[in-house]
């Protein structure tokens, strides 16, 4: 920001007056210099409130965003960073200022719920991991933590492995309102309100935030797709249908649990996953606001599980779709697998069925997030009840 003070201060910028006083200036010159000078602090006016207008290109107003959960976290442009807050049925939008470029990273860390414990001040217990994300931009991963008494909690992991809490105080944010969120007082098979799934997944694509989730609508199942910069008008969802086979039934009130975008042919899919962990691709173009989309199932990945992440990574020549889950082994299958194939499942099957996929040595991957094109952030929890974070490449996952 220029200081316009500092400016007419500057011993070079000789104002009228101060020539004036020189006596080298006559009655005729000193009306083109007193213009000359007006012109120039106009100038710097304009150039002032454009430079503001470019710092604040999102809409932002500085403040404390008050969060009550981190259910999603996701990157946008620039590094701004998405907290996905079921609690609040909201997405604050976060300038959090970590534009510092760095090609890659690598991650180590064992006993990362105990090291997270230790920076909070308490036991591994009293902690649970509800999302992680890289900034695209610095490598750095971030960390959405809630401790014991429900407060949700930001950390940063830098490249040598150190923990930091991130401040969301005085920051530049915005927010908007998660449309017709789920009933608070609507409850699930679990008995935990449905409300807390308004949003259970996110990404950004084209200038758009996707989110999944649930909404107060017969079909509950939703996904919606939010234009950023924010303009406080909540958008209307799409809701979604697909067929389950392991279930043997049409399904609308079940949740996307993660999602990624892909393109097949030139047109661009949603490949979305849910508990019990069907495949299933929905066309983006057809996720309009009001919409009912069914969704095709390309394939069955096995029952008693809940898939929490999933991404792309590059294994040489051949691009797969990773996923993690809770209660089974990590899968990938290949684009290639999913391209090709054309057909939906629409009877009951058992076990598995569709796409091909390959089963990795990995189980009870917990969370998964994208560090570069080879590479990702995993956290595991290890047979030994250990968890553990680590960096893995498309080979090894």
């Amino acid at each position: 920001m220029i200081n316009i003070d500092a400016t007419l201060d500057n011993p070079f910028f000789i104002t009228a007056k101060r020539l004036a006083k020189l006596n080298v200036l006559n009655s005729k010159n000193m009306k083109k210099i007193t213009l000359f000078v007006a012109a120039g602090v106009l100038g710097i006016l304009l150039l002032s409130s454009t430079y503001r207008k470019a710092e604040n290109k999102y809409n932002f107003s500085k403040g404390t965003p008050e969060v009550k959960s981190m259910t999603a976290l996701a990157f946008g442009p620039s590094g701004v960073l998405f907290i996905g807050d079921s609690h609040n049925s909201s997405v604050f939008a976060v300038e959090i200022k970590d534009t510092k470029k760095a090609a890659s990273a690598q991650y180590d860390v064992k006993n990362i719920d105990v090291k997270i414990a230790e920076a909070l001040g308490t036991t591994k217990e009293n902690v649970s991991i509800t999302d992680m994300a890289v900034n695209p931009v610095s490598k750095k991963l971030y960390i959405a933590v809630k401790s014991g008494d429900g407060t949700p909690v930001l950390l940063t992991l830098s490249g040598n492995n150190e923990l930091t809490a991130v401040s969301l105080k005085n920051v530049n944010f915005s927010s908007t309102a998660v449309n017709n969120p789920p009933d608070a007082t609507k409850k699930d098979r679990q008995g935990k309100p449905l409300s807390l799934m308004s949003i259970s997944d996110m990404g950004f694509e084209d200038g758009k935030l996707l989110i999944s989730g649930l909404c107060n609508k017969e079909f509950s199942s939703s996904f919606r797709s939010v234009s950023f910069p924010f303009t406080g008008k909540a958008e209307e969802e799409a809701t979604l249908e697909l067929f389950h086979a392991n279930h043997g039934r049409f399904e609308t009130t079940s949740p996307v649990r993660t999602f990624a975008i892909t393109s097949i042919e030139g047109k661009k899919y949603v490949v979305a996953s849910y508990t019990c962990t069907p495949l299933v691709l929905f066309p983006m173009d057809e996720l309009k606001p009001g919409a009912h989309v069914k969704g095709r199932t390309i394939a069955e990945m096995g029952n008693r599980n809940t898939p929490s992440d999933m991404i792309w990574l590059k294994d040489g020549n051949q691009t797969f779709l990773v996923m993690a889950n809770d209660n089974r082994p990590a899968f990938k299958v290949s684009h290639e697998e999913i391209a090709k194939f054309q057909g939906t499942l629409t009877e009951k099957v058992e076990g598995t069925a569709g796409t091909n996929f390959i089963i990795l040595p990995h189980e009870k991957v917990i969370q998964l997030a994208k560090l570069d094109e080879n590479k990702a952030v995993v956290i595991q929890k290890k047979t030994n009840g250990d968890i553990d974070l680590w960096t893995s490449d498309g080979k090894n996952i």
